[in-house]
């Protein structure tokens, strides 16, 4: 038990600090469970009260990708 608690601290910790928060709060403890992989099973059927939804954008709507780097912007580069 101890481990497990201390597993999602530590993740919740790196959620929080990666959105530049010194404080968890439950949206960094339900991103934490939520992208690991055997959290997420062990609490799958959990809920965290004010911990929201993952973030999910279907493919489609993300922009695309740019084709080579050196076919943007080349011919200024000629003289």
């Amino acid at each position: 038990m101890v481990f497990v608690g201390s597993q999602v601290l530590e993740l919740a910790g790196n959620a929080a600090r990666d959105n530049k928060k010194t404080r968890i709060v439950p949206r960094h403890i339900q991103l934490a469970v939520r992208n690991d992989e055997e959290l997420s099973k062990l609490l799958g059927t959990v809920t965290i009260a004010a911990g929201g939804v993952l973030p999910n954008i279907n493919q489609v709507l993300l922009p695309k990708k740019a084709g080579n780097k050196g076919d943007i912007g080349s011919a200024s580069q000629e003289f």
